[in-house]
This record gives C-alpha cells, sequence and structure tokens, in this order.
C-alpha cells in the first residue's frame, strides 16, 4: 500500500518484479473486505494437483459454488472490437450443436444445480437457433436465462426481440459504452449509438429486462459514466440495471499495461458520484456478498418521476463476521432473477396514496441496479479473488471455469484455458 494506492507485487524468477495498481483511494481496501466461509462446488470436476489456477474444472479447492454458468454458444462475432474477452471472430471454430449445448447444460446442473445461466460467445444472437437453445435452457429447468449480446441484430431486426422473449429470455446483457459515437468508434471500430438505442427500444417493447454494461477504458469514455447512469434512469423501467467493467487487458501485450491504463473500483464509485451530482454516492456502494468482496461493488435505487434517483440499499461495508458464502450466492442469484429481468405489473393502490404508498408502487417497477466487476488479468490476477470467483464459463469439454482464469492471457496471447481441452472431457 502506498499514499492510498493498493499495488499487487509479483516476483518471478525469470523476469524480475512486476507491480500492478489495483485499488486507488477510498473507500479503503481492507474495509472493503467481508470474509466468508466457503461454499464449495457441488460437483467438483478435478482435484487440486499443480495448484491454483492450473486446476480448474472446478476443483475441490474452489471456495465457492457456481451463482452464474456463462455458455458461449459461438465463437463468431459480427463486430471486430479491439477489447474483447473471447478474441471473438476471425476463423472460428463451429459452432456447438444443439445437442452438444445440452450435455453442457446437463453439466452445468451436475456441478452447480439450476443456476442462472448467461448465454454469450462470441455474438450469439449470429446463431438463427439461439431460440431453440433458450428454450432448451427453460426446458432443463434453468429459471433464469440472460442473453450477453452487442445488440445489433435485435436494434435492426424488427420482431426479432420479440421472437427472444416467445422463447423464454428473461434478461439481455446489452454492451453499451457510451452516450456518443465518438466512443463506439474507439472501442468497437465504428458508430453504433442509434443501433444500441433502438435495441432497447425493441427489447423494452417485448418485455425484456435490459441491463446495460459498459467497458470503461480510461480517456476513452471514463467521463461519461455519469451520462450512462442518467440515460438508463431516463430508459426506467425497461432497462433494469447498469454494470461498469473496468477494462482487464487479454491478448498479445509485449508490454505491461502502465497504471494510468487502468481503472480501479473506487475510482468508479467516486467518479460517478461526481458526474451525478452527488445523486449517486461513493458511500452508497457496497461490497459484494457473493464474489470476492475486491471483485465487485453494487447500489440500488428507485428512479423517480423527475429522473432523481433513491437509494435503496443502505450505505456502509461490512464487518468481520464471517458469512457463508453460500448465503451470498443465493441472494446473488434470486436478486439478479427478480431485478435484471423486465419488472412485473405495478402493485395495486389507493385512489389517494400517501408518500409511502407511492413510493412502494415506484419501487416495485422502477428500481435501478447500479454495480461494477473488475475483471482480472495476467498482472492483476489475485489468486485468493481467483478461489472465490462464483462467474464460471462452461468450457466445451464440460468443465467450469472461473470467468477470468478462462479468458485468461499470458504477455504474447497463449490462452490458459480458452481453446484447451482437459482430461474432463465428457
Amino acid at each position: 500500500m502506498q499514499g492510498g494506492s493498493v499495488f499487487l507485487v509479483k516476483s518471478c524468477p525469470d523476469h524480475g518484479i512486476f507491480r500492478t495498481i489495483v485499488w486507488r483511494g477510498q473507500p479503503d481496501f481492507q474495509d472493503w473486505s467481508r470474509p466468508k466461509v466457503p461454499s464449495f462446488p457441488k460437483t467438483p470436476f478435478s482435484r487440486v494437483e499443480q495448484g491454483c489456477p492450473l486446476d480448474c474444472g472446478l476443483c475441490d479447492g474452489h471456495l465457492q459454488h457456481t451463482c452464474t454458468a456463462v455458455m458461449e454458444i459461438t465463437w463468431r462475432c459480427d463486430l471486430g472490437c479491439p477489447v474483447c474477452f473471447a478474441s471473438s471472430g476471425g476463423s472460428a471454430p463451429p459452432d456447438p450443436t444443439v445437442d452438444e449445448m445440452g450435455r453442457l447444460f446437463d453439466r452445468v446442473f451436475e456441478a452447480s444445480g439450476h443456476c442462472n445461466v448467461q448465454l454469450s460467445g462470441g455474438e450469439p444472437t449470429v446463431r438463427d437457433d439461439l431460440p431453440d437453445l433458450i428454450r432448451l435452457g427453460k426446458a432443463k429447468g434453468f429459471p433464469f436465462i440472460q442473453l450477453n449480446t452487442n445488440g445489433l441484430r435485435i436494434g435492426r431486426e424488427h420482431g426479432y426481440a420479440e421472437v427472444l422473449a416467445d422463447a423464454g429470455l428473461d434478461s439481455v446483457f446489452l454492451q453499451f459504452d457510451g452516450t456518443a459515437d465518438s466512443i463506439y468508434s474507439t472501442l468497437r471500430g465504428r458508430p453504433l449509438l442509434d443501433t444500441k438505442l433502438a435495441a432497447v427500444e425493441a427489447l423494452f417493447r417485448a418485455g425484456i429486462g435490459i441491463v446495460l454494461v459498459p467497458t470503461v477504458v480510461p480517456g476513452v469514455n471514463d467521463h461519461d459514466l455519469g451520462a450512462i447512469l442518467r440515460l438508463a434512469a431516463e430508459q426506467s423501467p425497461g432497462v433494469r440495471g447498469v454494470h461498469f467493467q473496468p477494462v482487464s487487458y487479454f491478448g498479445r501485450y509485449p508490454r505491461s499495461p502502465s497504471d494510468e491504463q487502468r481503472i480501479t473500483l473506487p475510482e468508479l464509485m467516486r467518479l460517478l458520484e461526481k458526474q451525478t451530482g452527488g445523486a449517486v454516492r461513493a458511500r452508497d456502494f457496497l461490497p459484494p456478498g457473493c464474489e470476492h468482496s475486491h471483485c465487485s461493488f453494487h447500489a440500488n435505487y428507485v428512479v423517480a418521476e423527475d429522473g432523481g434517483l433513491d437509494k435503496l440499499s443502505a450505505g456502509g461495508t461490512c464487518g468481520c463476521t464471517p458469512r457463508p458464502a453460500s448465503e451470498g450466492a443465493d441472494k446473488a442469484k434470486a436478486f439478479v432473477k427478480r431485478q435484471w429481468a423486465a419488472p412485473d405489473k405495478t402493485l395495486p393502490m389507493a385512489d389517494a396514496p400517501d408518500a409511502l404508498d407511492a413510493f412502494i408502487s415506484r419501487a416495485a417497477t422502477h428500481t435501478l441496479a447500479v454495480s461494477a466487476m473488475a475483471f482480472q488479468d495476467a498482472w492483476t490476477l489475485d489468486l485468493e479473488r481467483l478461489k472465490g470467483c462464483c462467474i464460471h464459463v462452461v468450457s466445451p469439454d464440460g468443465r467450469l471455469i472461473p470467468f477470468c482464469a478462462y479468458n485468461l492471457t499470458s504477455m504474447d496471447g497463449e490462452t490458459l484455458y480458452r481453446g484447451k481441452c482437459g482430461s474432463a472431457c465428457p
């Protein structure tokens, strides 16, 4: 720790010492900690042999069971973003078949029961049989199916959102990096704002919950966070949340990213307060109960009729009494299913409701979740955080791999797990 900043320091016998910023300023790094009693995977598919992070499957040394299973249904994409977890596009391998996807759903159930599922890629909407895969997941008993998408097809193809809704889709994680086309031109290679807004409108009409997901890159869109939040409030109750993701560095990076190229969770909290004029305050945010405490933050608001935000969640950090990790996971799954799906109809009210009645009625529909998650790359990877991960990618061979381990690459772009089959192949 140095001057309110926390650095992760690693030593390599061949390459020397590496130091990377992971936390800048308030809230205090130590105060943000939330100790947990481990909740081991229901059915681990691998054993601890080489040590973390080399035994993922999940292994029997992992400290949190699956809250969300990410299933990659294609490696094709209709964008060529320079910022991409999956390195999608180009010469992508064939899509998994519907039967293969069915077996992967079964593996998820065997490993973790009926957790939340996110269909991802690549860009999932390039598969014309995407509705069939949504129906398959629902038929397998998974109660919450979310789609991770850039929204291009949804915004451009009339009636497509309704097709997804009819198949049973609950929510969309919509790539949404800002409120200006210059941001999309930098991060996605083309102006896309109108298409993104059209996707929001189409999803709202179809009754599918929307979560805006900005990748936050210093010097590109970190000035636009408040504007994104105001847009989300304007689009309530269709938009159910904003989930900020500080940029992580995957792929080929022959030189370590500088500290100026990183933005940390406490910086995001303070920027949101500054850029919303205090409508959102840093002290509103809480550590997570599911994943490791230094991975994310969250707060919940009611969107008032004038567009203002009234805080729902209590501020402050937790004490030092360990809580069961299973408790946090159960609450997180229930919250995501309730909040990120489209709202139910407004609760009935009296003809002349008092202020509390009006607030309760408004909260039934116009709630907005504001959160962020800091994914780890080769420089920021912390094994303690990794062991507490509850978001697991389902690899093609049926293993469940913590998200950051699955997407991890070396400086020359070599992957640790993506595209590699292990001994757990079914």
